[in-house]
């Protein structure tokens, strides 16, 4: 008995199949591109799909064809085949350059890079893409009323790479790697100086500096100290009403008294 609901399935595929190859040989096309838009608006897609494709080399001269392949266009983005989609929309773009659906395909093409964008840890190619093209959108575009979406996923876009450049920084910190993290976390405050974060990367950065002082040998701990005071007189400066402000002034404090320390044994040293 088990096996039976996965016979039917089958059945019903088998079905399916000959159902659209039943379609395919049938000589007129005007008899398939009914069908394919039936198929469309059922949301049978990959039905429509193969219909659509089928039929394009016979209306490719006729005022049918713009329809045609917009509908072939989305029939891969409704099945999440985006970087398909991404492809045809720009080619619908250049074949079509003066069509009433030019504007829409547009943003369309921007945001099927947007929906190829994976999680903060992997590659960001896709994201970065997303951003530009969507930025190309708005500035090509000033007065649609796509531009408050297009904007929004922008900051989703940075809010991303914000997030990857974050994790980098913090992974350098984890595995003791103190100077390549302080190096990390400046240059994330720097690529997103606006960010409400702000302060925990500037933090960070001096507890990074902080910790690399510590472990270095002597005759470098001074300096480096001194570049840690640095860093917490530029936070003070920069984030003065901060709640982490005085964790900044303990790691300054913390910094003076190491150099105090280090001094004062340099003088009961030897000449």
């Amino acid at each position: 008995m088990r096996f039976i609901p996965v016979f039917i399935a089958v059945v019903f595929l088998a079905g399916c199949s000959r159902g659209i190859n039943k379609i395919l040989k049938n000589s007129d096309p005007e008899y398939k591109l009914r069908y394919a838009e039936q198929y469309f608006v059922k949301k049978k897609y990959n039905k429509a799909q193969v219909l659509y494709e089928d039929v394009m080399p016979y209306f490719k001269t006729r005022s049918e064809f713009e329809d045609i392949y917009y509908k072939y266009a989305y029939c891969a983005y409704y099945q999440d085949d985006y970087m398909n989609a991404e492809n045809l929309f720009k080619t619908f773009l250049e074949i079509f350059p003066n069509s009433s659906k030019s504007e829409e395909v547009d943003y369309m093409r921007a945001y099927c890079f947007y929906k190829q964008s994976p999680k903060p840890e992997l590659d960001q190619t896709n994201t970065i893409k997303a951003i530009g093209m969507l930025q190309t959108f708005i500035n090509t575009h000033p007065g649609s009323a796509r531009n408050k979406e297009a904007s929004e996923i922008i900051d989703v876009c940075r809010a991303k790479l914000e997030t990857k450049d974050f994790k980098s920084a913090k992974l350098y910190y984890d595995m003791g790697q103190f100077r390549a993290a302080g190096v990390a976390f400046a240059a994330l405050l720097n690529s997103y100086p606006e960010s409400a974060q702000g302060d925990e990367y500037k933090l960070m950065t001096i507890k990074s500096y902080y910790r690399y002082a510590e472990l270095s040998i002597e005759d470098k701990k001074a300096e480096r100290f001194e570049h840690v005071i640095d860093e917490c007189n530029d936070f003070v400066d920069r984030f003065p009403d901060s709640k982490l402000r005085k964790d900044a002034e303990e790691f300054m404090n913390l910094s003076q008294s190491q150099i105090k320390k280090l001094s004062n044994e340099q003088a009961k040293t030897p000449a």
